[in-house]
């Protein structure tokens, strides 16, 4: 398990790289260049330069999270290929660095959706909170104001420039179904999956968050179904997913555990959060502590020890805690309890592991 924190960037984060590599066992970043528009071209010299800045604190950015996908390329527009192609230029410079993995997402027009960034938990830390009636009864516009406007930082997946033409965008998928979405990406992957393995850079899509359909906008990275389907698509090592248990896990019909053990070979990066759920169908994010949450957060980072897991892990979000003041769900605090909860379950499996092995040792001594 190769621990890794995401970080925004100088000027963009609360979190500084000095602290971050003081959290035990976290040996890289998760980053982007978050001022890129989707569809852009990352220069050669902008990468090179995140990389000479992380290894000052000798942190590797084998991560990236996210290369944007434009919408032309969800939507199954004329002028897709100028777009693919400028994303497989992207792909190339960054392995000049030696990024191994790209998480992406194939949502169209939102990415993540939250109702308040800062929702009262008992303990009155505050975290990610999703009310479902006020959703269903939300204008789009009213959620953008809500979330791309924090005063602090913008918010990944909420880029202004990214909503400029929202109306534009929602009448565009106005006839698109989650099989034009599903043709869609499929003939994404199928131009940059070949790129992926001569550069030795790996695909990893990240589910819908929350995994269903909002606003009348398909969705198609759901369930577990949803996730088998897409890795079929290019039946190559290098199209795989980033499994975040907080993004699936609001589903109840999704089994976090039972998916790690199918998808195994196809898993390259492990988002791993916790989520209290109500039965009216709310949700607030937690701390990563299995007994604060509705998942079974031992019993996935068990999953991972025992498929024998090598790819990357990062805390995903956390709730504000001890008077932060950081971009919502990403400050320094909740994510660094949640990585020595996530590497002290690792190391109790590793340790069971290996006393099970002495154990059947001395049975075979003691019959010899």
């Amino acid at each position: 398990m190769n621990m890794v924190f995401r970080w925004f960037g100088e000027g963009n984060d609360s979190v500084t790289l000095s602290q971050i590599r003081q959290i035990p066992g976290v040996k890289g970043l998760v980053w982007a260049l978050h001022d890129i528009p989707a569809g852009d071209i990352w220069p050669l010299e902008r990468i090179q330069e995140c990389r000479r800045i992380a290894d000052k604190y000798h942190l590797h950015l084998k991560v990236v999270e996210s290369v944007n996908i434009h919408e032309s390329i969800k939507l199954g527009s004329p002028d897709r290929d100028v777009y693919i192609a400028n994303y497989i230029q992207t792909i190339k410079n960054l392995s000049t660095i030696g990024v191994k993995v790209i998480c992406y997402n194939f949502m169209p027009v939102f990415d993540w959706i939250r109702t308040d960034l800062f929702g009262t938990l008992p303990d009155k830390s505050t975290a990610l909170f999703y009310e479902k009636a006020k959703v269903e009864n939300m204008d789009p516009i009213e959620l953008v104001n809500r979330i791309a406007t924090n005063p602090e930082y913008t918010m990944p997946g909420w880029e202004p420039e990214r909503l400029e033409a929202l109306k534009e965008l929602f009448e565009a998928y106005l006839t698109v179904t989650t099989e034009d979405l599903m043709a869609n990406l499929q003939y994404f992957l199928e131009r940059v999956i070949p790129v992926c393995e001569e550069y030795d850079v790996k695909m990893a899509i990240h589910p819908d968050d929350p995994p269903w359909e909002m606003f009348g906008l398909p969705r198609i990275v759901t369930t577990k179904e949803r996730l088998l389907e897409i890795t079929s698509l290019v039946d190559s090592h290098y199209n795989g997913i980033t499994l975040c248990s907080g993004a699936l896990g609001v589903r109840k019909d999704n089994n976090i555990v039972e998916m790690i053990y199918e998808l195994k070979d196809r898993i390259h990066f492990a988002h791993i959060r916790n989520v209290k759920l109500f039965n009216n169908g709310d949700f607030i994010e937690t701390s990563h502590y299995t007994a604060d949450g509705s998942l079974p957060i031992d019993k996935i980072v068990k999953a991972y020890h025992e498929i024998g897991y090598r790819g990357y892990v990062r805390p995903d979000h956390g709730r504000h805690i001890w008077d932060e003041v950081c971009r919502p769900g990403y400050g320094l605090y909740d994510r660094a309890l949640g990585v020595m909860y996530l590497s002290g379950l690792w190391d109790a499996y590793q340790l069971s592991e290996r006393v099970g092995e002495t154990d059947v040792t001395n049975k075979h001594k003691l019959k010899g």
